[in-house]
């Protein structure tokens, strides 16, 4: 096995990769304004491509660009070349990252791209390349030397890229006023914690989606809505739009108990009333709270006018698919 310091071969990667991002520092110009405005200003998406190392960084600016409030997808040029170039819309605009600039498969998509007229910024350490000279706007990510020893492994070009990207994504989000109400909406599935933090609005169940009937519903109707809409409820209105009632799956159950089958009434007759409700603007953590303390897995939503404006199920909090409620 070859001699090799370990520790000071890491640090010196590490400090090659700094220079780099240094690097990018003192090229960063006018470019990168109108790369950030352009952006801003397109209607549709921003089409990331790239190849290789390159195409990785590439998916993960396209996924922090949609996080941080900028519609984009990541296009690969080989399928591109392969019929996803009709993924591409007059409205997008495209961002395509090749360190060398003449990366054939890229390059063939931006060609047949610019083409349509839809707007081209590259991200490239060879602004005189073929990409260069095919793109409308250049974001030069030129670094001194590769972290590789063989100056071959893309390294520290990688790391520029990345960082470049961060920057477009951070600056336009700033520029689109994204709050943290924002960004968790984008993050649905992401940690209990954060999910506890949302508004119930922000995730219950509303329009179409809420199970509902209204006073002098009979009560066979009021069992096909529980049955269509899957949520193990119907919720009953009166003519103002209030909640009056709730019938659950356990309440149909004790009927059939109580009389050997489902009486001919209407939904008021057999209903719960006066159910326990949470207001629209509550936080998520205090609605689980209620529903712990109450032993349900559903709740009401209302507006401030008391006005029904939604449904909330356990699942909604604690991210669907995380567990199943037997019933």
């Amino acid at each position: 096995m070859l001699s090799l310091d370990i520790l000071n071969r890491a640090k010196e990667v590490i400090i090659t990769e700094k220079q780099a991002l240094e690097a990018l520092l003192q090229n960063l110009d006018k470019s990168f304004e109108n790369a950030v405005i352009s952006i801003l200003n397109t209607k549709g998406r921003v089409v990331v491509t790239g190849v290789g190392k390159s195409g990785l960084i590439g998916r993960k600016i396209s996924a922090t660009l949609s996080s941080t409030g900028t519609p984009s997808f990541f296009l690969h040029p080989v399928e591109a070349l392969h019929g996803d170039l009709g993924m591409v819309t007059s409205l997008d605009i495209i961002l395509a990252l090749s360190y060398s600039g003449n990366t054939l498969e890229v390059c063939e998509v931006v060609k047949i791209l610019k083409n349509r007229d839809i707007p081209i910024i590259s991200m490239t350490g060879n602004p005189k390349s073929v990409l260069g000279e095919l793109s409308d706007i250049v974001l030069d990510v030129k670094v001194p030397k590769e972290a590789c020893s063989l100056g071959l492994a893309p390294t520290s070009s990688t790391t520029a890229m990345l960082a470049l990207g961060d920057a477009i994504a951070v600056v336009l989000s700033e520029l689109r006023g994204l709050k943290k109400e924002d960004f968790r909406r984008n993050h649905p599935g992401g940690t209990l914690g954060e999910r506890l933090k949302v508004k119930v609005k922000e995730i219950m169940l509303k329009g179409d989606s809420i199970p509902l009937v209204t006073e002098g519903t009979p009560l066979d109707e009021a069992i096909e809505e529980l049955d269509r809409k899957r949520l193990g409820v119907v919720l009953v209105t009166n003519r103002y739009h209030h909640l009056v009632g709730i019938l659950t799956d356990g309440d149909l159950r004790r009927l059939i108990r109580r009389f050997r089958a489902l009486p001919k009434t209407n939904i008021e007759e057999v209903m719960t009333k006066n159910p326990k409700i949470i207001e629209e603007n509550s936080l998520a953590v205090e609605a689980l709270e209620l529903m712990e303390k109450h032993q349900i897995t559903v709740l009401p939503v209302i507006n401030c006018d008391e006005k029904l404006v939604g449904i909330l199920h356990l699942h909604d909090i604690l991210g669907k698919g995380t567990f199943k409620f037997v019933l």
